[in-house]
């Protein structure tokens, strides 16, 4: 049997019609940027997260490098400032600090649920610390109230990286809410994906929001004005259009991964395997849904299951194999303590998720006998 680990043909398929309606009345419209269809998402985005504001940009990485821009230049923040940030987390958490010229500084993370561990944070803060950029990881929640506590003694901004996280919650609110601003990312394959690269910033900030939206427009707040040297990082309306229909369905595809979570959960069983803690249905939407598998045990570990699996037709993702502390690009940063390749201790959590980290398949368009079968082959390993 054949089970892709995430196949973009059948989401898409799902909404069809509704997808080529919406893309053929921007086409006809004869206007592609900056129009109806950008505010209408944004509107409803906004709406669906719970905030006040909501700028489309041009992809999730961008719009975490724009709130740190922002806030350096409303003087919020300046270069050399700190920003704590997950260890385990994807390069582009990292990127967007260090593009602002400002120091990442690598927080380990919970054995238990994969997130930031929030009991190591108090000892990073230093007086340079300015930010905590929590990420909500493979699609589960990372927020604390001991996070909250520490930004409110220290006076710190709270950043969400909710690229992986569309429609979960914490407390009744929803990640992207929970913070001074939160980057989304639309990326194909997330929750909530476009037929491209895509992303927003939500945000209760009006004044941060106005510096967002000129940033990613040239820097302008009026045609031919430019306050900040920006760059061009606009979401398109084709992608605006499909975005808004693709969020009218994400709850409903929330419950089918949910559901594909909760048989992995009830039957896995595998000794060699180990799941990561099970969190309340509103704190995990699963846009991932890792596994463990320790080097030390089974046949090859990680990589064995991992070939196992592929043999019987099964997708398989590692994410991620080289954690971003060790990867070439920042093995000179001064910031990257220890470096080349952060050696003498480095992080070991980190490293030792990067070594036993395998993602199975997590999707809404899984059918009951694609889920036993992934399930099957996972306990028959050895």
């Amino acid at each position: 049997m054949q089970v892709p680990f995430l196949s973009l043909h059948d989401v898409t398929a799902k909404y069809k019609d509704e997808i080529h309606e919406a893309a053929l009345r921007v086409i006809d419209s004869g206007w592609y940027l900056q129009g109806k269809e950008n505010e209408t998402f944004e509107q409803h985005y906004a709406d669906y997260i719970g905030t006040k504001y909501c700028i489309g940009c041009a992809n999730g990485l961008d719009a975490l490098i724009w709130i740190f821009r922002a806030y350096e230049e409303l003087g919020v923040m300046q270069p050399c400032d700190e920003v704590i940030v997950p260890a385990n987390t994807y390069i582009a958490t990292i990127l967007s600090i260090t593009e602002n010229g400002l120091k990442p500084i690598l927080v380990e993370p919970n054995t238990e649920t994969l997130e930031i561990d929030d009991s190591l944070i108090e000892a990073a803060i230093t007086p340079r610390t300015k930010a905590i950029c929590i990420v909500h990881l493979y699609g589960r929640n990372a927020m604390t109230q001991k996070i909250a506590d520490l930004c409110k003694k220290y006076n710190l901004k709270l950043i969400e990286d909710n690229a992986q996280a569309h429609g979960c919650e914490w407390q009744g609110h929803k990640t992207g809410s929970i913070g001074d601003a939160a980057g989304h990312s639309f990326y194909p394959g997330k929750n909530l994906g476009a037929l491209g690269d895509a992303g927003a910033v939500t945000t209760n900030d009006e004044e941060l929001a106005k510096a967002i939206r000129a940033l990613a427009n040239y820097g302008s707040q009026r045609k031919y004005v430019f306050k900040y040297t920006g760059r061009n990082s606009r979401l398109d309306e084709i992608q605006a259009a499909i975005l808004d229909v693709k969020l009218r369905h994400l709850d409903e595809d929330i419950v089918l991964r949910q559901q594909v979570a909760d048989y992995y959960y009830d039957h896995i069983s595998n000794p060699l395997i180990t799941l990561p803690k099970r969190l309340p249905y509103s704190e995990n939407v699963y846009h991932l849904f890792p596994i463990l598998v320790s080097p030390l045990r089974g046949q090859g570990g990680r990589d064995g299951l991992h070939d196992y699996l592929a043999e019987r037709g099964i997708g398989i993702v590692i994410h991620y194999p080289i954690p971003p502390h060790k990867q070439e690009c920042y093995q000179n940063a001064a910031w990257n303590q220890y470096s080349p390749l952060r050696g003498q201790g480095g992080l070991p959590i980190t490293e030792h998720l990067a070594d036993e980290e395998l993602s199975i398949p997590m999707s809404p368009c899984m059918t009951k006998e694609q889920v036993e079968w992934v399930v099957k082959c996972v306990n028959e390993f050895r």
